[in-house]
């Protein structure tokens, strides 16, 4: 069984993350209407900045700058 071909690491979005969690218009763009983090596959980071994206977006909800339901 062949294996399929990567992609590589990293992608668009991940050279350098600016990843703040007091940043609320980038951090907005990775929140679906509903206030849900999207998916690694629409946001374009790699496994580990979906990690520091996930950290700061649950920072700014618990200091109450994004709100957990919309």
């Amino acid at each position: 069984m062949a294996l399929k071909p990567t992609a590589g690491i990293g992608s668009k979005n991940c050279d350098d993350p600016k990843l703040d969690y007091k940043d609320l218009e980038y951090l907005g763009k990775f929140l679906t209407p509903q206030g849900q983090i999207v998916s690694r596959r629409r946001s374009g980071f790699c496994a580990q900045c979906q990690k520091e994206l996930k950290q700061a977006i649950k920072r700014a909800r618990h200091l109450s700058l994004l709100p957990f339901i919309v």
